[in-house]
């Protein structure tokens, strides 16, 4: 199965004064393309800081990091931010939406980033938002926004889509369909679409193809579920 992700003698050190705190300690990683994969671990193990690194959004203090075969680690600003642009979809925690736009606005933004976007009603069809299309986040509730926010990473039909506690603040119900969502992401573009969770909760690891632990800045294990569950299976 081909790698999407190749991480080698990976460290992120973050410096206050005189003091350096190593969030990522010397990790070597890879992550195939097409899986969801979920990553474990207490808080301040370095979850956020892998998750960052793959996205673009941080680079690290040594070390290689190749997306798709391109090495990433090298790349200067402008090009962190084409890559981010045109490969990475993100969902936190908290929303990031822009107030001042309705819901299709938020999630037409796409459209002047990458090249193949899902239609952007479609995707907030999918997130079940379509009679809100119209309404301003502030109409909403802290759950639809979130849905927002997914739909416009679902809109951008990225190679990897990245989410940091996505269902963190949404009711169980939601939770789950927002996580049959994330699955079927897997299964766009021929299956090559790739899925990266980080999360406390350990009852993703029943649902994930490969389980990755991270502590103390190092990867404790990584293991394949040979038999993933069904989201409805699993007692959230």
């Amino acid at each position: 199965m081909k790698k999407i992700v190749e991480l080698k003698n990976v460290s992120k050190i973050y410096k206050t004064g005189e003091k350096e705190y190593k969030a990522l300690d010397n990790i070597d990683l890879s992550i195939n393309k097409g899986e969801m994969v979920v990553i474990l671990g207490p808080s301040g193990a370095g979850k956020s800081t892998l998750l960052n690194l793959i996205g673009g959004m941080d680079i690290p203090t040594s070390g290689t990091i190749k997306i798709d075969g391109e090495d990433i680690s090298k790349y200067n600003e402008e090009k962190l931010s084409d890559y981010r642009a045109e490969n990475i979809g993100f969902i936190f925690q908290f929303y990031n939406i822009l107030p001042t736009l309705t819901v299709l606005e938020n999630v037409d933004i796409v459209k002047d980033i990458v090249k193949n976007p899902i239609d952007s009603k479609e995707a907030i069809k999918d997130v079940g938002l379509i009679e809100h299309i119209n309404k301003f986040p502030n109409q909403l509730s802290g759950g639809e926004q979130q849905r927002v926010s997914i739909a416009r990473a679902i809109a951008k039909n990225p190679k990897l889509l990245l989410c940091d506690e996505p269902t963190g603040a949404l009711d169980s119900k939601t939770g789950v369909d927002v996580l049959k969502l994330l699955r079927e992401q897997c299964d766009r573009n021929n299956g090559s679409n790739t899925v990266i969770i980080v999360t406390h909760n350990n009852l993703f690891e029943e649902i994930a193809d490969t389980v990755i632990r991270v502590k103390n800045g190092k990867i404790e294990s990584v293991i394949a579920n040979e038999n993933p569950k069904k989201i409805d299976e699993v007692k959230w």
